[in-house]
């Protein structure tokens, strides 16, 4: 039985792939290129996205021929993307998240790899955001030039692959589970109780307040401690850097004047 492809999925780097001159461009460390190029590390199929622009075309071209050349093993497939502006984060998660959903993943038989040292940054953060979330079933991986002296600038270079499935981090998991308990017993003030409703309203007032500056409504009859939650909710949401500025309460009941 045959084991599993490697496919890799990364975006043609305008600038870190682009071909020289006659030999001259095997001197030159590519990222795309050296992706296939790796001893250890062998690359069944490359999903290589770029511009609609003209020269993004002829580039992926050269670079797909190059490819051939040093892993004749690696099918590349060039993907034609339309992304006017590779720095607005909408559009950028929207089109990579319509490839990702359009892509016909086959996980039993191929292992996934995303290539991030291509690409605006915004680029990257994007494929972060659906690796992290699994509409990409990929690992991340990082290519990097080999050495530091100029003779070792030709080289197929370094990777990295990071796997964002933090079940495989125990550590990584018990810290981000220690922080949202010390952000839960901070809102119950070192109130210890086995109430069910209590613990999971504090819980979600955690999860809401840690992830958004919108504003929090809070209600309920007179002495229930609104204020004394209001106070805490200001000083979880401070300590994680999501507002700005002193607390100030204000007595609604004392306002006067017309509205």
């Amino acid at each position: 039985m045959h084991g599993k492809k490697t496919v890799a999925i990364g975006i043609l780097g305008s600038k870190l792939d682009r071909v020289g001159k006659g030999e001259q461009r095997w001197n030159k460390w590519r990222p795309s290129l050296s992706l296939c190029q790796q001893p250890d590390l062998v690359i069944d199929r490359l999903e290589l996205i770029h511009g609609e622009a003209r020269w993004d075309a002829d580039l992926a071209l050269k670079v797909a021929a190059d490819i051939a050349q040093v892993s004749p093993e690696t099918e590349v497939r060039l993907h034609t993307m339309a992304m006017r502006n590779a720095w607005d984060f909408e559009e950028v998660y929207a089109a990579l998240h319509d490839f990702a959903a359009d892509y016909p993943f086959d996980t039993e038989g191929e292992d996934y790899l995303v290539h991030i040292t291509t690409g605006t940054h915004v680029q990257q953060i994007v494929w972060f955001l659906l690796a992290e979330s699994r509409h990409i079933p990929a690992k991340l991986i990082q290519t990097q030039p080999g050495g530091l002296r100029d003779d070792d600038a030709g080289a197929a270079g370094k990777h990295v692959i990071t796997d964002l499935d933090l079940q495989r981090y125990d550590q990584i998991a018990k810290r981000f589970q220690a922080e949202r308990l010390e952000g839960t017993e901070l809102l119950k003030s070192g109130i210890a109780t086995r109430n069910a409703a209590f613990n999971r309203t504090i819980e979600q007032i955690e999860r809401v307040a840690v992830r958004s500056r919108a504003p929090i409504l809070i209600s309920g009859p007179t002495g229930a401690g609104k204020s004394f939650l209001a106070r805490q909710i200001y000083e979880l949401k401070r300590g994680r850097h999501r507002i700005d500025g002193p607390f100030v309460e204000v007595n609604c009941a004392t306002l006067r004047g017309e509205f």
